[in-house]
């Protein structure tokens, strides 16, 4: 597997992540298939997990993915990779299964508490990031627990998620930021227009896109665009290949962490790193996706 730094870290990651949060929601398998996802990526040389304390049900359901990783990485029975590094966030509240903001510190503070724990509280939080700003907090306030728990040895790593460049710059006022999380993918193109993905090549961050493939309506139609379907074909890889692929194009900071419920999911994800589009066809995709 390809692998690149985290950020300024010095800690080499897969160059494909594993995105957990559709083993999670309420339409999530049984969980030995999701072990089982987790353990394949194991296989193939993924050492890097996206998170959330908010991949669940509901507020009663909370922290699930958190516990279902732990639990794959300990029952894991192959070699293990030398580190995993898991990064969860926290930040979004699951009232009756909705998505709502909550940056509220004392929240923000219990709720890494039991991320760690979650996580088997025997190490610091690899990469905690603060889900979505709330703008009933400032940044300098929600980011404040994220601090202490980094001086307390209870988070090695802070990223952010949602974030605009100028919220990133305030959040760096605050502690070491090391990632961003926003949406991008070829029908949602905003980090290259609104100066995040510039700002987090020029200063060495980590850029994990969410929703690659574009949400669950564009996932289930990728082969309807031509141009993806034929470029695909061309290359005798599926259509979530050369999305993922789009992607790496774009920036070296860019790490991709699509989702996965099935291991053939994750199985074919991960042969998109020795994927390559040329400046051609990558316009192509642009053209094709932009109208």
């Amino acid at each position: 597997m390809e692998t690149k730094q985290l950020g300024k870290t010095g800690l080499s990651v897969s160059a494909i992540g594993l995105g957990t949060m559709p083993m999670s929601l309420s339409s999530r398998p049984p969980e030995s298939e999701s072990i089982e996802v987790i353990h394949r990526a194991l296989d193939l040389g993924i050492t890097f997990i996206d998170t959330a304390d908010s991949y669940c049900k509901d507020e009663s359901d909370k922290h699930h993915s958190e516990g279902l990783i732990h639990q794959a990485l300990q029952t894991y029975k192959g070699d293990k990779p030398d580190r995993v590094t898991i990064a969860t966030k926290g930040g979004l509240m699951r009232p009756n299964g909705n998505w709502t903001r909550n940056g509220e510190p004392k929240h923000l503070q219990e709720t890494i508490r039991i991320s760690f724990e979650a996580l088997g509280g025997q190490k610091p939080i690899d990469v905690w990031q603060y889900h979505a700003p709330d703008p009933n907090y400032t940044i300098e306030e929600s980011l404040a627990p994220a601090k202490k728990a980094v001086d307390a040895g209870m988070i090695r790593f802070v990223g952010v998620s949602n974030f605009s460049v100028e919220q990133i710059k305030r959040a760096r006022d605050i502690v070491d930021i090391v990632s961003v999380q926003n949406q991008y993918n070829p029908w949602y193109r905003q980090p290259e227009f609104d100066g995040v993905l510039e700002y987090c090549e020029k200063e060495s961050l980590t850029f994990l896109p969410w929703s690659p493939f574009g949400g669950s309506r564009r996932h289930q139609g990728l082969a309807d665009f031509p141009t993806i379907a034929k470029i695909a074909k061309e290359k005798g890889v599926s259509v979530y290949c050369i999305v993922l692929a789009w992607l790496r194009s774009k920036s070296p900071c860019i790490l991709p962490i699509p989702g996965a419920s099935k291991v053939s999911s994750i199985e074919d994800s991960v042969r998109a790193v020795d994927v390559k589009l040329s400046e051609d066809e990558v316009q192509r995709i642009d053209r094709e996706t932009a109208s």
